[in-house]
């Protein structure tokens, strides 16, 4: 189980994240929910290790090895698609989430792609990479309804856990993930 007791985190200035306690299970799927502005994408940074706590603690996360898409695609722009993916994997994985991903021509360079497309190879980068836990920010923005269906299928139980970050209760739905109202937990202190 990943615990986190008493976290508080935020940036220069800003305190985002105030004594935060919460349990995520060891397996399965979590969606925070919270209007914009809530934490949502600064949790995800402190469960990466990317954004250092100001106080509190998290256990549960050592040796666990994690993917992270991020709210932005974070593409390299000289690298084509299956390169871009093959960075983290070997260009078989590379070539098999981009294929799961609905990316028709590996061989194409991000500005040769709609936002749609871009998101979905960034999403096929953090599946190729692999690991114990999934941190997904947004990770269906750009996709109409029947292809954030197909998609969540594919990524849904690829992982032990995946906690994602979404605006919409069918994303949630789509992943079944449980749902944590980050908003209602924050208004508690």
């Amino acid at each position: 189980m990943i615990q986190l007791t008493n976290v508080t985190a935020g940036y220069p200035g800003k305190t985002v994240l105030r004594n935060v306690t919460l349990s995520l299970p060891e397996k399965g799927a979590v969606a925070m929910m919270a209007p914009s502005g809530f934490g949502k994408t600064t949790l995800l940074r402190v469960l990466a290790g990317l954004l250092k706590p100001q106080s509190g603690t998290i256990s549960g996360l050592e040796n666990k090895k994690i993917a992270f898409l991020f709210q932005e695609d974070r593409l390299l722009p000289w690298l084509t698609a299956e390169k871009n993916v093959s960075i983290v994997s070997s260009a078989e994985k590379a070539r098999f989430w981009l294929n799961a991903m609905e990316i028709g021509d590996p061989a194409q360079y991000p500005h040769e792609m709609s936002g749609g497309m871009q998101r979905r190879v960034a999403l096929a980068r953090a599946m190729a990479f692999g690991g114990g836990l999934l941190l997904l920010d947004e990770p269906f923005k750009g996709m109409d309804e029947a292809l954030r269906a197909r998609i969540a299928a594919r990524v849904k139980d690829q992982f032990p856990l995946t906690v994602l970050s979404v605006h919409d209760q069918e994303e949630a739905e789509l992943m079944g993930a449980s749902i944590l109202r980050l908003d209602q937990m924050m208004n508690q202190h």
